[in-house]
């Protein structure tokens, strides 16, 4: 009989299932905050699925709700009209923090986070509870934007469909630190480290279109601070 990976979620971690078994188990986290931190930091997902017998891969903004994803975008493309319908997804967000160079081709790696979600998403539906997911990406971007543009109307509102990707089946993976060379490699005369890598904000570029003189708001402002 084969053996049992899976694991139940508890309050702190989530449900170790086969889908979310990572084979290198020493990068594998199951803790809720890992996932979220992950997660909160990142902007884009890329949800994987399979449309008319082929694997398809399309990256999309996103912010975390709780215990959840949120995805919004036109009802008339393929991947909210499929998602929308259940389709079976993963999703996959990752952040590269830095190129690993060993002394072997083979050790050569990298520095990551990342967190992979499989399961279903859901269309968010009701006025009230669409405007608060869409509220929401807008607050992502920076805090009071919501409030610092115009919100959508009525027509835009129909033609925007907004889906929820539950945090049922999640993992962080990670690997931090330097190279793990063989002890037989350590005294081979090749360089051997890291070289870091990092996303951050730049300062905001005011649109040339821009017809009545507005400051930067202090939020967007203070993004170029903040990494």
């Amino acid at each position: 009989m084969a053996k049992d990976h899976t694991q139940p979620a508890t309050a702190e971690t989530y449900q170790k299932t086969t889908r979310t078994k990572v084979r290198i188990h020493q990068r594998a986290d199951y803790a809720r905050a890992t996932v979220h931190n992950i997660l909160d930091a990142g902007y884009v997902v890329h949800l994987a699925f399979v449309h008319d017998g082929a694997p398809v891969v399309i990256p999309t903004f996103y912010v975390r709700d709780g215990e959840s994803l949120l995805i919004h975008g036109s009802r008339k493309t393929r991947m909210f009209k499929a998602l929308a319908q259940g389709m079976p997804l993963c999703a996959s967000v990752t952040h590269l923090d830095g190129l690993v160079l060993a002394r072997s081709w083979f050790h050569h790696s990298m520095n990551y986070r990342s967190v992979s979600v499989h399961g279903q998403a859901v269309e968010v539906t009701g006025d009230a509870e669409r405007l608060q997911a869409l509220r929401l990406v807008m607050e992502r971007i920076a805090p009071g934007r919501a409030d610092g543009s115009r919100p959508p109307n009525a027509q835009e509102m129909k033609a925007t469909v907004v889906l929820r990707i539950p945090l049922d089946e999640a993992v962080a993976k990670v690997r931090t630190g330097g190279p793990n060379d063989d002890e037989a490699d350590l005294d081979l005369p090749y360089w051997a480290g890291c070289v870091p890598i990092e996303t951050r904000h730049m300062a905001p570029v005011t649109s040339r279109t821009m017809r009545q003189k507005v400051a930067v708001p202090d939020a967007i402002v203070a993004l170029a601070s903040t990494g």
